[in-house]
């Protein structure tokens, strides 16, 4: 089967192109094909089709991710007005809530809380959705220096995500990375590192989710730890290379040392390092300070690396003494078996008659015996010390 050049199905794949250099934040190379997605789908559907509303809601996250939030902003508020009209309410709160946290990354708080308490009266009581608003909301109070009323929102998203970690594991281990981050952000770092640990036992049950060298607690694929939309809502706030970013990278490598992952560590440190000595430069103190962290990392690895080597060896020199032991014993046995033999084998000791004429052959013949019992006790002794 072939397809038409501008077909739907080819809009469609354009699409998934784009998503999937989204999930590895390639950005750049994600735009020309949500474009090309955009463009086959208004010819194919029109403007007002749901194909439209999704591409758009897609290449608002591209423009997000360039850091070019006012073009997302346009595209979002297109979609959501696509979606209103097929009245979509569950994927337009998901849209919505999208726009709260670009209005964020623009600085606009009021405006992200005033859209958040809008859409709040929407969502379910217990739904992960109103969990998300509540995360956004938070992160715009704290945008504000508003601590006590950001945790009191966290607070309350923790409170319904507790009920969804079996039903949605891989979606309640996302918000909870988010929130963690919201802590760190906040300096409440046993709190972010308790989410850290939280989430990590989350995605462990999740084999699909596991990275094979552990890079960020589980797979390399979309979901990486932290995930894509974590590092997304940094660079919503700071840019990619704003020191900011490589505070929240150092922060990060510490909690994955409290975490006893000193490789996830030293790649966050490592991160952080180029973007301090990018924004800050080669001689400035948090650079170095970074470069530090990152040896210590590197140290810790060399460390865990020796004492796996020591213990691999001690089990081995255990397993050979136990062997020794094992032929020792067997040779004791041997020894104890041949010197019972030997004591059944010997001929009964016979009485001499003695000589009813000499007192010297009875001195002799006693002196023999003597002799004899002797040796046969200090050949027993011998015997007995072997056993």
């Amino acid at each position: 089967m072939t397809l038409e050049k501008n077909s739907r199905e080819i809009g469609n794949a354009n699409r998934s192109l784009a998503e999937a250099y989204v999930a590895v934040l390639n950005f750049k190379e994600a735009l020309p094909f949500c474009l090309k997605a955009l463009e086959i789908h208004k010819g194919q559907l029109g403007n007002n089709s749901v194909e439209v509303a999704h591409d758009r809601r897609l290449l608002g996250v591209i423009y997000t991710g360039l850091e070019e939030h006012e073009k997302a902003l346009e595209q979002n508020q297109l979609s959501q007005k696509v979606l209103k009209n097929w009245g979509l309410s569950s994927d337009l709160l998901r849209v919505e809530i999208d726009a709260s946290n670009i209005q964020i990354a623009l600085g606009k708080y009021e405006e992200a809380i005033n859209t958040l308490k809008d859409i709040v009266q929407q969502t379910n009581k217990e739904s992960e959705d109103r969990a998300m608003v509540f995360i956004s909301m938070a992160k715009a109070l704290c945008n504000q220096g508003k601590f006590a009323d950001s945790k009191r929102c966290l607070q309350i998203a923790s409170g319904i995500l507790d009920k969804k970690e079996a039903t949605s594991p891989v979606e309640v281990s996302e918000a909870y990375m988010e929130i963690s981050m919201q802590y760190e952000t906040m300096n409440e770092f046993e709190t972010a590192i308790a989410l850290l640990k939280r989430t990590q036992a989350i995605l462990e049950k999740l084999p699909q989710e596991q990275h094979s060298e552990g890079l960020f607690l589980h797979a390399r694929c979309r979901r990486l730890y932290p995930t894509w939309r974590v590092q997304q809502r940094l660079k919503e706030c700071f840019g990619s290379k704003h020191y900011g970013v490589g505070y929240i990278y150092n922060n990060l490598g510490a909690a994955y040392l409290e975490l006893d992952r000193p490789q996830s560590a030293a790649q966050m440190f490592a991160v952080a390092k180029e973007i301090m000595n990018a924004s800050l430069g080669l001689g400035h103190v948090d650079t170095i300070e970074s470069c530090q962290n990152l040896s210590k990392a590197y140290a810790t690895l060399l460390q865990l690396n020796s004492r796996s080597r020591e213990l691999m060896l001690g089990k081995a020199m255990v397993q050979v003494h136990r062997d020794e032991l094992k032929e020792a014993r067997r040779l004791l046995e041997k020894l104890k078996k041949e010197a019972r033999g030997a004591s059944s084998n010997e001929p009964p000791v016979r009485a001499l008659p003695l000589p009813h004429n000499s007192h010297g052959s009875t001195r002799s013949c006693q002196l023999g015996y003597n002799n004899f019992t002797l040796q046969n006790d200090v050949d027993m002794q011998s015997m007995i010390s072997l056993a």
